[in-house]
């Protein structure tokens, strides 16, 4: 029988040795205090596999083959009801009877208490199948937990520390019928007018005399926006220039149920589905415009928090994109990897062209790549995230071993926040690099609708868009790093210093080539430094003194961030796999595939960088308007 976790080692490298698991375990599971826990964290582990091994299967037999089939039978709107064709909506059915919705979900709740990694592994392998439907699939258990999370942080979920038990949480009624498949959830944040601006949108939050809110807007592309549940961000402040809630501050998240159906089979509307949109790919997926005319909303957290809370959704739903970008790669791979082993030319099958077999060693090679950085960026948020809820619920006796356990906690968020924004725009740029090369492999064959290549490019190309875009996350990269430096500049001397002397010193060859790729993030860092400053003081000395502000102060910057996130993309996976390689020697063949490709593009990026940019600047600069 087919399977996609059994035929790939890759990915049953990292559950079954490379992650981490008894911390997560430990974490998950109360330290197995609970009366239901998993006695040891090779329990749990065994579990999870069988979770992955029952998702491999089901995906593969019962999901992509009717691939195709989803690509060509759109959902439609009827009546202002989503409705998903027969052969999609089976799927679904079948999905709810797996009971994995609530996969992470806790067991009081109806879930299964896994660690929230296990749902992100789970959407590669769905994603194999069809990544719209992984999308669907993989969204609503993520819509559940950040409902446990908003309940958790706001202080209205209630905790049994002596039970190890969750005796009641605010949106109980929502996270049940998530649960048991029977509701799903949606974030809404884009508009018309504002896409990656969060601070243009015009939705409104208002509240009554009697201190009930409602929310008057529209939303568009929203993602599975049939949903019953809906986080939903809408100004609740003025904005004004001196005004402290101005832009992002004058955000706030609100849950809005969209309707709700009577036990007569009526359904009562507080939201209205206006339009499905009909897209180039990603046909399995409802996206949808959803309009608010006071609809009745319940805030969550402070007012003025919005921005905030939705980066908690937008973490997780980034990471999720990278496992979605991990299923599609896959499939793109195999699906050339077997035409090419198959297609004879000039004497030989083409995947013995030295080209074509370029090619596919370099798809290979980033897959495992992006594998690193996902699986590495997931453990880490989630070790920090289970970290934070330990602290709040169960924390260590005495000061020394609070402190000790806060320490790490921002650890792995630092290290998460680091590595984010890399895992969403390496995943999402090679989804489409690769679907296209699998065309191309193909030849005429991939621009038909034969063999299915074409499809994975329509499917690919909305993956550097949605959950923000690769510049979005190039710029999230940049400023981070850059501010980073000017907040500990000893630290960056230091780390500089170190991959200076690691260059020529370490111990290992790989060790010595991984320095020298740091050494160059380094470098570019401090040439990118160096030369804002400059144009800084230019301005003058009370200017470069003052609060330094990306928007206004990092223009060279800003121009190359897409070029430096692929440089920090490149020593961050350099960096997990050396260590991958320290701890397992065959990972060392995987390390050196890597380098190879990396240090030459490093080089060009370190070049373009530091080389290029001063004419356009200064072009943008002579045709910039005073601000009237």
């Amino acid at each position: 029988m087919a399977n996609f976790f059994d035929d790939n080692e890759d990915l049953q490298f990292y559950v079954d040795r490379a992650i981490d698991w008894t911390p997560l375990v430990d974490l998950t599971e109360y330290h197995h205090k609970a009366p239901d826990a998993f006695a040891t964290a090779q329990e749990a582990v065994e579990f999870y596999r069988s979770v992955l091994d029952l998702v491999g299967q089901f995906s593969a037999e019962e999901v992509a083959p009717l691939a195709a089939e989803i690509d060509r039978n759109h959902p439609q709107l009827d009546g202002g009801n989503v409705v998903f064709p027969e052969v999609q909506q089976a799927i679904y059915d079948q999905v709810k009877g797996l009971e994995i919705h609530g996969m992470s979900l806790p067991r009081e709740l109806g879930g299964m208490n896994c660690p929230y990694i296990l749902v992100l592994l789970c959407t590669e392998l769905f994603a194999r199948g069809d990544v719209s439907v992984a999308s669907h699939i993989g969204f609503h258990g993520g819509m559940a937990l950040a409902a446990m999370a908003y309940s958790v942080y706001e202080g209205s979920t209630d905790f049994d520390t002596e039970a190890f038990r969750v005796r009641d949480t605010r949106f109980r009624e929502m996270v049940s019928e998530i649960a048991r498949g029977e509701a799903w959830g949606s974030m809404d944040i884009t508009e018309s007018v504002a896409g990656s601006d969060m601070a243009a949108l015009a939705a409104r939050g208002e509240q009554d005399a009697e201190g009930k809110w409602f929310v008057t807007g529209n939303k568009i592309f929203i993602t599975s926006g049939h949903a019953k549940y809906h986080f939903v961000i809408a100004r609740t402040e003025e904005t004004k220039k001196d005004d402290a809630f101005a832009g992002l501050k004058g955000l706030s998240l609100f849950l809005v149920k969209a309707y709700e159906d009577t036990d007569a089979g009526e359904r009562i509307r507080y939201a209205w589905f206006d339009k499905l949109e009909e897209k180039l790919g990603h046909h399995g997926s409802a996206t949808v415009a959803v309009r608010y005319d006071r609809t009745p909303a319940e805030l969550i957290g402070a007012r003025g928090d919005g921005f905030r809370q939705m980066l908690i959704l937008m973490n997780n739903a980034r990471l999720g994109v990278g496992f979605e970008s991990l299923g599609l790669c896959e499939t793109a791979y195999r699906l050339a990897r077997a035409y090419a082993a198959e297609r004879p030319s000039m004497g030989k099958n083409i995947d013995r062209h030295e080209m074509i077999a370029d090619y596919l060693d370099e798809m290979r090679t980033d897959i495992q790549a992006l594998r690193a950085l996902a699986v590495t960026g997931a453990w880490h948020e989630e070790i920090g995230q289970k970290l934070r809820l330990m602290l709040r619920f169960l924390p260590p006796d005495g000061e020394i071993d609070q402190r000790a356990a806060e320490a790490e906690m921002n650890r792995h968020f630092n290290a998460s926040r680091r590595l984010t924004p890399l895992v969403k725009y390496l995943g999402a740029e090679k989804a489409v690099e690769m679907a296209r090369r699998c065309i191309q492999i193909h030849g005429g064959y991939g621009y038909s609708t034969e063999y299915g290549a074409e499809k994975l490019l329509r499917d690919a190309m909305v993956l550097p868009i949605y959950e923000g875009t690769s510049q979005i996350q190039a710029l999230m990269a940049m400023k981070d790093d850059l501010l980073g430096v000017l907040k500990k500049p000893w630290a960056f001397v230091q780390g500089g210093l170190r991959a200076c002397a690691h260059g020529w010193l370490a111990a290992d060859r790989l060790g010595r080539r991984v320095a020298r790729l740091q050494r160059r993030r380094y470098a570019v860092l401090r040439f990118l430094l160096t030369r804002l400053a400059w144009t800084k003081f230019r301005s003058g000395p009370s200017h470069f003194l003052g609060e330094w502000d990306p928007k206004r102060d990092f223009a060279l910057a800003m121009l190359h961030a897409e070029r430096l996130i692929r440089l920090l993309t490149d020593v961050a996976v350099s960096e997990i796999l050396l260590e991958q390689a320290q701890r397992y020697p065959e990972r060392t063949e995987v390390l050196e595939r890597y380098l190879d490709r990396a240090e030459p593009r490093c080089r060009a990026l370190h070049y373009e960088i530091t080389h290029s940019g001063k004419r356009l600047l200064a072009q943008l600069a002579a045709e910039e308007k005073p601000a009237s």
